[in-house]
């Protein structure tokens, strides 16, 4: 049993298994088929201290703030463990943001250290460098005779150096974690140490890991569901953590057989590629061999009705464990809306998909399946000691989630007024509707607020894609909105942002076309996840308030009498 009660801070429970776990493999970093490096809890422990060590150096207290720019690698752990020893505050910064979202990042969080991987550092150096006149850099794997400019290399950092650890409270930050891209207000998590400890020890004891156990890290650690359970829940409970630095679909299946992985997290996106894959294969059997399957899923399904049996499912479907490795007991699934079909399939497979709900703004989980049964048409109960509320509550008994328990953060960087809007009397607005059935699962049906969360599990805030088109010509004015906010489909998948523009009065088919066709090329200057799909061509003007402001709700409400199908047209 997990009990972190007594502990203080992340740093406590990370020196506390390094110390029992010594002899344990705690790191295995591969890129493609070979094996870049493994340190057991001892070697990690070496590691970080030199590394925290490094940071000492350099003036580094507690208090301070290290930012992480990284692709998942072990260095991102060591680095991590030995901050949090320095008595760091993390800043977990997403590495496929482009570079100026980076740096409005770490311009906005003013970090004393940042560890950034080379590529990132040579991006982030064309930036404004004012940003990191106070700042130490500190580069990894920068080929020889690169420019690295003010940056010191990981390899550089001093040998020997004295080392002090220092403890932190319960209630200090632990991490400022970002929870939208940077083109508006940048929000900045921050959660404490008693955040963390709580959401550990309560996944830790519904889903615990042991020596032998394996959990691939394939989510990006700054990922909320990967920090926890792919870094801090890993080691705080003897398990290895695996990285393989090219996620590319061909090495995710080898790297499972060779490492024998027990447990991963995914976003819908990929539990559903992994799904086709699958289907694609069994569609190539024999109609009889499909039969057979068919028939061995049904009993499976009907045998672990009431809990999963690992050893039963994979005597049972034999081939299609061996082909995730033979080892997988579980997968954690979030950050989106996970499609009750693809987590249903996965039940009859044997590999059982927890689901569960969750927001930046209050650790990893809030609600969770806990599979006994399983259930794939809801988010689960309320983990220990949270609380979920529904206000505003309609006809159909659906209302607007809020939620109160130890995971809340403690509020948003910088932004005490965004703050009071968001927690209320210890109370966290989520903005998401739901509804609570009998058995006292939550199931969720939409948004209020004006935000989409990506199959990929990202948070797109739609205020913070209009910075990136600026100024165009032949444009009065322009609004991005969540396709659902304006015409609610009571469904969390298939969300989709839209930009309702106003041409300027006067212009002919062929300007407004070019207009069009300027956003289209805007659009794809941006990362995937954030590029707009549909347009509104709208010739009132927007309603604004007295410092003209567009006053989204009311223009929301004057484009839903048109109808989704007939308003949008492709971008």
């Amino acid at each position: 049993m997990l009990d972190l009660g007594k502990l203080s801070c992340l740093g406590e429970a990370l020196r506390d298994a390094t110390i029992t776990y010594k002899s344990r493999t705690a790191l295995i970093e591969a890129d493609r088929h070979r094996e870049n490096s493994r340190h057991t809890f001892a070697e990690l422990r070496a590691a970080a201290e030199r590394f925290a060590a490094g940071l000492q150096v350099h003036g580094f207290g507690p208090g301070d703030r290290c930012a992480i720019v990284m692709q998942n690698q072990s260095k991102w752990l060591i680095g991590a463990t030995g901050a949090l020893w320095a008595g760091a505050v993390l800043v977990p910064i997403d590495y496929k943001l482009t570079a100026p979202e980076q740096h409005a990042l770490i311009a906005h969080c003013r970090p004393r250290v940042v560890l950034a991987e080379w590529p990132a550092w040579d991006k982030l150096q064309r930036e404004d460098p004012s940003v990191f006149e106070r700042t130490l850099v500190i580069v990894t794997e920068a080929p020889e005779g690169a420019g690295i400019g003010r940056a010191l290399r990981w390899e550089d950092l001093p040998q020997g150096a004295g080392f002090t650890y220092y403890p932190r409270a319960r209630e200090d930050v632990a991490c400022i974690v970002y929870s939208s891209g940077t083109g508006g207000l940048p929000k900045g998590c921050q959660l404490s140490h008693g955040n963390y400890l709580a959401q550990a020890e309560t996944l830790g004891n519904l889903y615990p890991l042991s020596e032998g156990d394996r959990y691939f890290s394939i989510l990006p650690t700054n990922h909320a569901i990967d920090f926890m359970c792919g870094f801090l829940l890993a080691l705080f409970m003897g398990g290895a953590v695996v990285h393989q630095r090219t996620l590319r679909p061909a090495y995710l299946a080898s790297t499972m057989k060779r490492y024998g992985i027990t447990h991963m997290a995914l976003v819908p996106t990929i539990l559903k590629t992994l799904e086709k894959k699958i289907k694609d294969k069994i569609a190539e059997l024999p109609k009889w061999q499909r039969l057979v399957l068919d028939g061995l899923m049904d009993l499976n399904e009907y045998a672990t009705r009431q809990a999963p049996n690992h050893a039963l499912s994979k005597t049972l479907l034999a081939p299609i464990h061996e082909y995730f490795g033979g080892k997988l007991r579980l997968m954690f699934c979030g950050g989106a809306f996970v499609d009750r079909s693809s987590a249903e399939y996965f039940n009859r497979l044997g590999l059982p998909v927890v689901i569960g709900y969750g927001l930046t703004e209050a650790g990893t989980v809030l609600t969770v399946n806990d599979l006994k049964p399983f259930r794939g048409d809801s988010v689960g109960k309320p983990v220990a000691g949270t609380e979920i509320e529904l206000r505003d509550v309609n006809d159909a008994g659906v209302g607007e989630v809020w939620v109160r328990g130890p995971t809340v953060m403690l509020g948003y960087l910088d932004a005490p007024e965004l703050t009071r809007e968001t927690i209320v009397d210890g109370w966290l607005r989520t903005g998401d509707l739901g509804s609570i059935d009998a058995a006292g699962h939550l199931k969720l049906f939409g948004r209020t607020k004006n935000m989409i969360v990506t199959e990929g599990g990202k948070n797109v805030y739609p205020e913070d894609i209009e910075a990136a088109f600026g100024d165009i010509d032949d444009c009065e004015e322009f609004c991005v909105f969540a396709a659902n906010y304006i015409w609610p489909t009571g469904k969390m998948t298939d969300e989709q942002l839209i930009v309702v523009v106003r041409p300027k009065a006067g212009l002919d088919e062929a300007r407004r076309a070019d207009l069009i066709d300027a956003f289209r090329k805007r659009n794809l200057r941006l990362a995937d996840y954030k590029r707009i799909s549909a347009y509104v061509l709208w010739d009132r003007e927007f309603p604004r308030t007295a410092s003209q402001k567009i006053k989204r709700d009311p223009l929301a409400r004057e484009l839903k009498p048109l109808g989704r199908d007939l308003a949008l047209r492709e971008l």
